[in-house]
């Protein structure tokens, strides 16, 4: 049967109602009789005045034909829909009184009347008697996708009315956390709350839920989805209303683009199977387990089925976000969720929570990362970033950690900011840490950007797209490596099983990408065109506003061109320059005394001094840069 349905073709479903309403106005005639004259049997009254009903059938349809009344689809049964079911009929009553005043047939007005109320009742009750009978079979066919809305606010109702122009797709109701929405009717269907989920699934055979409500954090999106993917539903979700607007169906943006499609290239999934061995039935301490590499790193710890998971984070809102996540995710494996408040440069409580929960492992992606926010706060940044990282070594190294992993970045080499040079004396301190005695084994990890991580320029050029642009470049010729968060994160944690100690293991990341070619592809990825001389009737433009201080043109993930060796399909191990013993000592010293007096011109010298005395390639071309970026933090 549904099939059959799904088969008519729009003619044909238009027909079925033209012929329902030409049957009903016969139907309307003889029950207008009954009521009107109080009989059962209007068998005379009919034989008199029987010519009429072929007229009104004729009129019928042709006021079918002009009103479209037969054009409105099941689904789109409205209350305006309603409306113009009312003024067929009542046009149709009048043409009655018409034609009976002129043939003489002697009727009285309140039979036209009864006739046009009666019409009215017959075709508006025949058409939501077949919407709730084709509903109920949809219900029950494989043929059709029963979708759940969560979320009953604008984006919600917006989608529903897309989703009811698609033969195969049936949204059968809403859920909605908002008390006041419960047991209401919204665009058709019924609100309930997340609590009854499970009943309405079981009611209503529900296949998909799609996720309506873009004001939710990437986190709290993130634990729903997995909650409702528990239940054995689809899950999906939708952009931030304002992209819903341009020219594509609504339907078409259900899911994002993936990761290759922005980057031009397929993903690195099926090479990563392995790096679950060190950290399983092991206690793994995460740092900065709130942030975006720190928390995907979190996800994939726990498929590893560790003993105890350790989220260290300074932030109190990351920290309960990334607390209730893991709780989620753990039910099924049992392993103790231990959420920490604090800093990592805090080294009394980092020896206590080592010592207390013997900590095996510890992933370290706590630091501050924005270039621009770090330089014009260098004060800060040197002390979470290098500082910290020295008091959260040591103590590992005290405690007798197993494995340390310290996770770095391309703008570690050859540093041209703030945040760059930080990022590579805190190489330095766990290069440091390695080349003493020690069960401790210390290892970096160093990559690119990566593909939606907070302050990344995706999800600026996708905000940026949201709002109608323009897209802001900083440079028409600006390179940067890209990886996806679960790319990275899983390459993290297979270089880090494989260490052996103090190796610099980086990310095969493939060809850098050239940001303006990103920005297209994001821009084309939602469903817009480029605005420019080419196409100056174009959605989105796309603006250069030069590049900000500390930006590079290009960045490089090797220092140098020193001996490396692949040890992973997307891994290789470079040999680089490190510090002595005594020179590391003495750089933490200059670090911490500038730090502790404030003192920005100390801060610039110790920099220079020892990032340059680490034998980097091309020092001396960076100082007029390093300079140039405390003397912005001063100011």
């Amino acid at each position: 049967m549904v099939k059959f349905v799904l088969a008519m073709t729009r003619g044909q479903k238009r027909m079925v109602l033209l012929v329902v309403d030409l049957a009903c106005v016969a139907l309307a005639f003889v029950a207008a009789g009954i009521i009107q004259f109080s009989t059962l049997h209007p068998k005379g009254i009919l034989a008199e005045s029987w010519p009429l009903v072929p007229l009104l059938v004729a009129a019928a349809l042709g006021l079918s034909l002009v009103l479209g009344t037969a054009d409105v689809r099941l689904k789109h049964y409205d209350l305006a829909a309603a409306q113009r079911t009312a003024f067929f009929a009542a046009i149709l009553g009048a043409a009655s009184a018409a034609i009976a005043r002129l043939g003489g047939l002697g009727l009285p007005a309140g039979f036209h009347v009864v006739f046009g109320l009666v019409f009215f009742t017959l075709a508006a009750g025949v058409r939501i008697a077949l919407l709730h009978m084709l509903l109920a079979i949809y219900r029950q066919s494989a043929e059709v996708t029963r979708v759940l809305i969560y979320g009953a606010g604008r984006t919600g109702m917006a989608l529903a009315a897309a989703l009811r122009n698609r033969p195969d797709i049936l949204p059968v109701a809403f859920v909605d956390d908002n008390a006041t929405m419960r047991g209401l009717i919204v665009a058709g269907l019924p609100v309930f709350s997340g609590a009854h989920i499970p009943r309405v699934l079981e009611r209503y055979r529900v296949q998909r839920v799609i996720l309506a409500m873009p004001s939710l954090s990437v986190h709290k999106q993130s634990l729903l989805s997995r909650r409702l993917a528990k239940l054995g539903l689809e899950v999906e979700t939708l952009p931030a209303f304002a992209q819903l607007i341009g020219d594509e169906a609504l339907v078409d943006k259900l899911m994002p683009a993936p990761p290759s499609a922005l980057l031009n290239r397929p993903g690195l999934h099926d090479e990563m199977s392995s790096g679950c061995d060190a950290w399983r039935d092991a206690v793994v301490m995460i740092t900065g387990a709130g942030g975006s590499i720190g928390l995907e790193l979190c996800r994939q710890v726990v498929a590893c089925r560790p003993r105890k998971l350790v989220l260290f984070e300074l932030s109190e809102v990351a920290l309960y976000s990334a607390g209730m996540e893991m709780r989620v995710l753990t039910e099924a494996t049992g392993t103790e969720v231990v959420p920490v408040l604090g800093s990592v440069g805090d080294g009394v409580l980092v020896e206590r929570i080592l010592r207390e929960h013997a900590v095996d492992a510890v992933l370290h992606a706590a630091a501050y990362k924005h270039v621009p926010l770090v330089e014009g706060n260098a004060r800060s940044g040197v002390a979470n970033n290098a500082l910290a990282t020295a008091v959260l070594a040591q103590k590992a190294r005290a405690a007798g950690v197993a494995r340390f992993v310290l996770v770095s970045s391309d703008k570690a080499v050859r540093p041209a900011s703030v945040m760059g040079a930080t990022k590579r004396v805190a190489e330095l301190i766990v290069q440091g840490q390695a080349a003493q005695s020690g069960r401790t084994i210390f290892s970096i990890v160093r990559f690119g950007n990566v593909l939606g991580s907070s302050g990344s320029v995706i999800p600026l050029f996708q905000e940026q797209v949201a709002a109608g642009g323009p897209v802001t470049l900083t440079h028409e010729e600006v390179t940067r490596y890209f990886m996806s968060i679960q790319e990275a994160a899983r390459l993290v944690l297979i270089a880090g099983s494989m260490a052996k100690g103090g190796e610099v293991f980086v990310l095969d990341m493939g060809a850098p990408v050239a940001i303006r070619d990103l920005a297209r592809r994001v821009i084309a990825a939602s469903g817009y065109t480029v605005r420019d001389r080419a196409n100056p009737e174009g959605d989105i433009e796309i603006v250069t506003t030069g590049l900000r201080p500390g930006e590079k043109l290009h960045e490089e993930l090797v220092i140098g061109r020193g001996p490396s060796r692949r040890v992973h399909p997307k891994i290789m191990t470079v040999i680089e320059p490190r510090l002595s013993e005594i020179e590391l000592a003495a750089a933490l010293r200059d670090l911490r005394e500038a730090v502790e007096t404030d003192d920005a011109d100390a801060l610039v010298a110790a920099l220079r001094k020892w990032v340059g005395a680490a034998g980097e390639q091309g020092a001396v071309r960076a100082r007029t840069a390093v300079t140039e970026w405390y003397q912005i933090g001063a100011e």
